[in-house]
């Protein structure tokens, strides 16, 4: 049964994905160029609706019912509609930020989606009491932002949403989460079903509305299979969503070291860096997609690991963010302190040298 519903969800997303365009251009839900954006002419937005109809489409189908499922549907419909509002309206931060957390609250409370504590890796656990709420949430909003920051490329947001996706829902396969499998499954088929429309050079944008419930589903099926575990498990959804956590996280560092507001937009997300390198289009996507595949076999190797292996793992995912980071200009040309640690010890290349 469930293979079946993957291939109507994937059809269904490819057939439905140009009536969706055809609805944005209509309705005037639209993505204009300007100086921050890459594309240079008027596209279509809105493609995230295909996503989420193809999802509806194959939780009926399954009819998975259960308090997580239920709360899954409602914080759904609201992410959703924030954002058809903002591919509409273009809604400010604050009334976005109001719809998220609302679709955040509501699965902590209707799906009773809690990290109450983590059992340290050296004997003992860490109870979060009264931060158990609001930890939750901050996971949920801030990867549902992450994902909507990557959204800058033809394909970019929807490719490493897919990749992520299909390591989430391995992974709860073997921990045998077939609830995570399901629906991380459907997900997935209607992500790949738009893609096919989205890739470069696309035909229609995901828009805020596919870019914020990617997040908002990526956020909560990654923390269903690993709440109430160790401290080691717990940092697997965060290294399998690597490339938006880090990108989120040196787009933080940039606006503080340059004094700006924290939602101020600019261009030096990681794609602005890799096109301002020399790669094309395409490239740039495909590379960050090898980065997204890399994390993701990173957080399959550690999931298996000893807690020695893991926290080594976990110090060297780090420092190849940061010297990825500053070879780049991430966060600045003039922000390289590991780069210069190296110097200091001879172990440079000849770029820096010069």
């Amino acid at each position: 049964m469930l293979f079946i519903t993957l291939i109507v969800c994937f059809v269904i997303s490819i057939l439905i994905t140009p009536l969706i365009k055809k609805l944005a251009v209509s309705i005037g839900a639209t993505d204009k160029p300007n100086q921050r954006k890459v594309h240079q002419s008027t596209m279509p937005r809105l493609g995230g609706l295909a996503i989420f109809i193809s999802f509806i489409l194959g939780m009926f189908i399954l009819q998975p019912v259960n308090p997580a499922s239920i709360a899954i549907l409602i914080g759904g419909f609201i992410i959703v509609f924030t954002g058809i509002c903002d591919d509409l309206f273009e809604l400010s931060a604050k009334y976005k930020l109001l719809g998220q957390l609302v679709a955040a609250f509501s699965v902590v409370f209707l799906g009773d989606l809690q990290v109450i504590f983590i059992n340290l890796p050296f004997g003992g656990h860490l109870e979060f009491g009264y931060l158990s709420i609001p930890i939750t949430i901050l996971w949920i909003v801030g990867i549902t932002n992450a994902i909507n920051l990557i959204d800058g490329l033809d394909g970019l947001a929807a490719g490493v949403s897919s990749i992520a996706l299909v390591t989430i829902s391995g992974m709860a396969l073997i921990q045998g989460n077939m609830f995570v499998v399901a629906v991380g499954a459907i997900v997935l088929m209607g992500t790949l079903g738009f893609l096919y429309h989205n890739f470069h050079p696309a035909s229609i944008f995901m828009g805020d509305t596919g870019a914020l419930f990617l997040g908002f589903i990526i956020s909560v099926l990654s923390l269903l299979g690993y709440k109430n575990v160790t401290f080691i498990s717990f940092i697997i959804p965060v290294i399998i969503l690597g490339v938006p956590i880090s990108d989120t996280f040196f787009a933080i560092m940039r606006r503080i070291i340059n004094k700006q507001p924290l939602s101020a937009p600019d261009k030096s997300h990681l794609h602005h860096c890799l096109l301002r390198l020399g790669y094309t289009h395409r490239q740039t996507v495909l590379l960050i997609y090898a980065m997204a595949a890399f994390f993701g076999l990173v957080a399959v190797i550690y999931s298996q690991a000893r807690i020695g292996v893991s926290l080594f793992l976990i110090c060297l995912l780090v420092l190849l963010m940061e010297f990825i980071a500053e070879k780049i200009g991430l966060v600045g040309t003039n922000y390289r302190p590991l780069l210069k640690i190296l110097r200091m010890f001879g172990i440079t290349t000849a770029k820096d040298r010069s």
